[in-house]
């Protein structure tokens, strides 16, 4: 893609992707009988819900969430190197009430898929025409010995995992040694937010360059490679030299598979072990519980589903959207997720109001800050082929290795912009 058509693409993406740039804005009359519930209230099943009241005023949706505030997965990278407060990645479904979305906040006990009801703690059962579930990810606590839910107050995730665990991990970076090592262990694909930890390990070596200039972050990778490598490795060679380090799974042998919480060392596959001042692990994922528990899963632990609404094969009116599900070749991301929840709003509100589903494209957009003022990004457009997602040749893009200064300041406020449209879009 030419330099400037990318510009002007990455300028327009900092938006979210409206309903009728989508080519799905115009409303429909759904009956006014019809109740779509949606269990979940993160990016996805928020998105789908306020798109819903857009597409079909007269249909009555109701979201389900345990939370009453939702932290948000983009943007928490900032929190932990400082650079933003927890507060400002943190979102409510206010907005979702005003469009009229009935929300309800109560722990979900399970769904039932065959008679599309979602079964409360408290004892009440919420049925509709459809179900959306929307259940994000769970980790995979069996994957590294000794390392589990006891041990999150001593090595946090951060992924997000509200704001206790962005807030331990920033303050654990600051209580650090000036001359300390930080350790980051990503997972294997798929996992949710492919470039999210590269990110951290820029975000929190511009920390320490600027506070603790003696220390050191090391990345120790499950993958051969990652999601924008070419462009992380020239901005970590700018900006931070030898102090940030990347070993790679198959050929180093850098997969953790044993955690010491104690004395915050790990053993890798390959037999090395290391110790760390500042341990971060983020474990092996799978779809939410909701989904597993209703039997929704594949053998890999994620949901497959029907790419022109997000139905999920064998199940009739039910969809699953987000990152739990096996959506190849979308990533596992918030614009994915918000994308996903239109195109399955789309479809419901025309299914029930008998009209045939028309034909989109998805769009996922994926910004990364190497620093406050050092942006990167990739693009890609997928079109609908029979139940399944394929990407458009030469339809998105990835920033050039040999951008200025200008052109990566830029992407770091297209970067601010898109988060403020993405929130806006899916949480009113």
């Amino acid at each position: 893609m030419p330099r400037n058509d990318r510009r002007r693409l990455l300028r327009g993406l900092a938006g979210a992707a409206t309903l009728a740039s989508l080519g799905l804005g115009s409303r429909v009359q759904a009956r006014t009988s019809s109740q779509v519930v949606i269990a979940g209230g993160g990016f996805a099943g928020a998105s789908c819900a306020l798109a819903l009241r857009r597409l079909a005023p007269d249909l009555r949706v109701t979201l389900v969430d345990r939370q009453s505030r939702f932290v948000t997965g983009p943007f928490c990278n900032a929190v932990v190197a400082g650079l933003r407060p927890v507060s400002a990645i943190t979102q409510t479904h206010a907005g979702l009430s005003a469009a009229g979305v009935d929300v309800v906040h109560a722990d979900i006990d399970g769904v039932e898929p065959g008679r599309r009801r979602i079964h409360l703690a408290d004892g009440r059962v919420i049925a509709g025409d459809r179900l959306v579930i929307a259940p994000g990810i769970d980790f995979d606590w069996q994957a590294i010995t000794g390392y589990g839910p006891a041990a999150l107050a001593r090595i946090p995730h951060a992924w997000p995992g509200g704001a206790s665990q962005l807030r331990a991990l920033r303050d654990q970076l600051r209580a650090m040694p000036d001359n300390g090592r930080v350790i980051i262990s990503v997972p294997d694909n798929p996992y949710r937010c492919p470039p999210g930890p590269y990110e951290r390990a820029s975000l929190i070596a511009h920390f320490l360059s600027r506070h603790k200039p003696r220390a050191q972050v090391l990345i120790l990778d499950a993958k051969d490679h990652f999601s924008k490598e070419p462009l992380f490795r020239t901005g970590w060679g700018a900006r931070y030299g030898d102090r940030l380090q990347w070993r790679g799974g198959r050929r180093d042998g850098a997969r953790v598979v044993e955690v010491d919480a104690h004395s915050r060392r790990v053993r890798t596959v390959g037999g090395d072990e290391y110790a760390a001042d500042v341990l971060n692990i983020i474990p092996p994922q799978r779809a939410g519980r909701l989904v597993e528990d209703a039997g929704l899963t594949d053998a890999a632990g994620w949901v497959p589903v029907a790419a022109h609404d997000f139905s999920v094969p064998g199940h009739a009116g039910v969809h699953v959207i987000g990152d739990a599900t096996r959506a190849d070749p979308m990533p596992k991301s918030a614009y994915a997720a918000n994308m996903q929840a239109k195109l399955c709003a789309h479809a419901i509100a025309r299914e029930l109001a008998g009209q045939a589903v028309g034909e989109t494209k998805l769009i996922n957009a994926c910004y990364s800050l190497v620093a406050p003022d050092y942006g990167i990004s990739v693009t890609e457009v997928y079109r609908v082929d029979g139940d399944r997602l394929a990407a458009l040749a030469n339809a998105g893009g990835i920033s050039a290795l040999a951008a200025d200064a200008n052109t990566r300041e830029a992407e770091a406020d297209y970067a601010r912009s898109w988060y403020h449209n993405i929130v806006r879009d899916s949480f009113g």
